[in-house]
């Protein structure tokens, strides 16, 4: 069965009846498809919840920064700041997997009950310790070598000897040239300077030239002749 149309131009058109009704449906479906594509997008749009957190260390509530949170079941994810702190775009019903190289891993999921359009929550991770096997060192890298130090120890020095090796003036001078002050020196050193300085507060300072002892210094220094060095390399 065919139609025949006339146009302005006089022209004739044949149009099969099967063909236009086929063509009708499919711009129908379209039109169709595209409308419920487009509420099924509001619908999705309208129950996305901006969810925002802090996750926590379970030990000492201190924030955990730079944790990885993915969306399972999809490409989608964030990590926290410095300070623990997250926000990210979930739908109802959407599980948040927590990753973090010192703690386990962690999952929370959305209530699918949720009406609003703001959510938060505090996530707590626990620490993950990982036992390692025990790794004994030595100082020698094979058997052979272990053997070869053996043999070639020398204990045929006395007890006596050794002590007098250690107390030899050499030895003794060395120690006592890098050994450093002890603490209780520093300490003494340290309640000194302060008690000197309370001795003089508020007042005037001590002057040197009523001090004996600064006189006696400078007669003593008088007396060796440093000063007259000091004059001929002047």
């Amino acid at each position: 069965m065919y139609l025949i149309c006339k146009t302005n131009c006089n022209f004739k058109l044949i149009i099969n009846v099967k063909q236009f009704f086929l063509i009708l449906i499919c711009v129908i479906s379209v039109t169709q498809i595209g409308q419920t594509q487009t509420v099924i997008a509001t619908k999705k749009t309208d129950n996305l919840i901006q969810f925002s957190g802090v996750v926590l260390d379970k030990d000492s509530l201190t924030p955990v920064p730079l944790v990885a949170i993915l969306i399972s079941g999809t490409k989608r994810g964030t990590k926290t700041d410095f300070y623990g702190f997250f926000n990210i775009i979930v739908s109802p019903g959407d599980e948040l997997e927590f990753i973090s190289i010192q703690h386990k891993n962690a999952y929370y999921k959305v209530p699918d009950t949720l009406n609003n359009k703001y959510f938060s929550a505090i996530q707590i991770l626990v620490k993950d310790t990982i036992q390692l096997a025990n790794v004994d060192v030595y100082p020698w890298p094979s058997r052979e070598e272990f053997k070869k130090a053996f043999l070639n120890l020398n204990l045929n020095d006395t007890d006596y000897e050794r002590a007098d090796k250690n107390m030899q003036r050499d030895a003794l001078t060395y120690l006592e040239r890098n050994a450093g002050p002890n603490a209780a020196l520093n300490y003494k050193y340290v309640m000194q300077a302060y008690y000197t300085k309370v001795y003089t507060a508020g007042q005037q300072p001590s002057i040197s030239l009523l001090n004996p002892i600064a006189w006696a210094q400078f007669i003593d220094a008088w007396r060796k002749g440093k000063y007259k060095k000091d004059q001929k390399k002047k």
